[in-house]
């Protein structure tokens, strides 16, 4: 049927039928739309309720949490930990940059505890304004302290060894090539110390937050999955009235086919 001759689609839009398919549609769509939401609530009360049930559990040794072979499990993400050890050489001690503390931007000071005379595990010990800083003196001697698991940061520092002490990420991947023993697959951010605590010490600062809790990332696929079928129904719709304005009206091929004239054939029987 020519363009010209087809009725405008809201003609067919606002049939009682098309209208009443829209309604349906439309709450069709907006449950799916109200599932996808409560999935992706879902995943961040899971992640924020794991997160602090970790957090507010007793501290344990380090070492019984995981082992230096081991990569850092997620369950060990967030901990509170006990270290028992004594402080490395301080010229294994690095600088993270560009850290903020109050509204001013300087360096995480990020020292080795000995755990034994082939292990380590690094800890921020706090901030410092800059690496000349009093505070930023590496300490020497035994030391007790607890402290929060943390993991490194995703952005890649290799290419800082080459510069010196100073990093631009927390990356146990580029401290494993500074020194000469092996070292925890995670950080500890030091809560409280004892033992020998130089004065001045850095800031203390608080555990930066969890990387993504990638168990949980199945709620956030339910949750795009709930919105593309809300959308994949308002399509359907669309789709079916653009069909359905197509078709109205259509004319019969064979109404248009002229008949057929039956002709005698001539011949007369004997």
């Amino acid at each position: 049927m020519p363009e010209a001759h087809r009725p405008p689609l809201w003609r067919t839009v606002l049939t009682p039928r098309w209208i009443g398919l829209l309604v349906l549609a439309l709450a069709i769509a907006a449950v799916m739309s109200v599932m996808g939401v409560w999935q992706l609530g879902v995943y961040r009360s899971k992640t924020a309720d794991a997160t602090a049930q970790r957090a507010e559990a007793a501290p344990v040794a380090l070492q019984s949490l995981f082992s230096i072979d081991e990569g850092l499990p997620s369950k060990a993400v967030s901990r509170r930990v006990t270290v028992d050890g004594t402080w490395g050489p301080a010229a294994d001690q690095v600088f993270i940059a560009d850290r903020s503390q109050d509204s001013r931007v300087g360096f995480w000071v990020v020292s080795p505890v000995k755990l034994s005379s082939t292990d380590a595990v690094m800890v921020v010990r706090g901030w410092v304004p800059s690496v000349t800083d009093a505070a930023a003196r590496a300490p020497s001697g035994p030391v007790q302290l607890t402290g929060t698991v943390i993991a490194s940061e995703a952005e890649d520092s290799s290419d800082d060894a080459a510069k010196g002490r100073v990093l631009s990420s927390l990356r146990i991947p580029t401290i494993v090539h500074l020194v000469d023993y092996r070292v925890y697959d995670a950080f500890v951010v030091q809560q409280s110390v004892s033992g020998v605590v130089p004065s001045p010490a850095p800031t203390a600062v608080q555990p930066p937050p969890p990387p993504t809790d990638h168990a949980g990332l199945r709620n956030i696929a339910y949750a795009f999955q709930w919105w593309i079928f809300a959308a994949f129904t308002l399509w359907m719709w669309a789709k079916m009235v653009l069909d359905a304005n197509r078709a109205v009206d259509e004319p019969d091929p064979d109404e248009d086919r002229p008949e057929e004239r039956v002709e005698p054939s001539g011949t007369v029987s004997a």
